[in-house]
């Protein structure tokens, strides 16, 4: 009887067919217990903190003096016919002086969008906010370092290489900051 069950055993492995297993570890999204929160790889978030202060300041002199003088006189052996004198003379002097001012603190999350040969992360996202029908945008992209990344998943904005943060406005409040369009025509011609 053992024989006869052995044959069973056997025969209804061999109808059952293969097996198959699958795994519950996927290496692309693992990560361990102990691990920290930080981005890493692609689809990640990270929070930047942007801190940026930014001034300029430029002033120039300028004095331009030229004086041409031509003389001539025709004469005839009974006298003088007619003298003439052409004299001319420019003066320029000019300056000016241009100061700028700007600071932005702002905090937004982005997406890590690549994951760079030696390990530094390309981040880019943006932000839309409404405050009182005026729209704000920020627009932030960069290069981070995985070592910049605090522990808490943020990094400061002074840590992104080749960073591009844009800050854009619009509403009637950054309207009334642009200069009319017959201003912008009047400084064109310089007058």
């Amino acid at each position: 009887m053992s024989a006869k069950r052995t044959l069973l055993l056997v025969a209804a492995i061999a109808c059952a067919g293969h097996a198959a297993a699958a795994s519950l570890y996927d290496e692309r999204s693992y990560r361990p217990l102990i691990a920290d929160s930080k981005a890493f790889r692609v689809g990640d978030v990270v929070t930047v903190q942007v801190v940026e202060n930014a001034s300029a300041s430029s002033a120039s002199d300028t004095t331009t003096r030229r004086t041409n003088d031509i003389a001539g006189s025709i004469t005839h052996p009974s006298g003088k016919i007619a003298t003439a004198d052409l004299a001319l003379a420019g003066q320029f002097d000019g300056g000016g002086t241009t100061e700028r001012n700007g600071k932005l603190v702002a905090q937004l999350t982005v997406s890590v969008k690549e994951v760079l040969p030696n390990g530094d992360l390309r981040i880019g996202g943006e932000q839309h906010l409404t405050i009182d029908n005026e729209s704000q945008r920020i627009y932030l992209e960069g290069r981070i370092r995985p070592q910049d990344v605090s522990d808490a998943n943020v990094v400061v904005s002074t840590r992104l290489a080749d960073a591009r943060i844009v800050y854009l406005g619009d509403g009637d409040l950054s309207e009334r900051q642009r200069r009319g369009w017959w201003r912008r025509i009047v400084d064109w011609l310089g007058l």
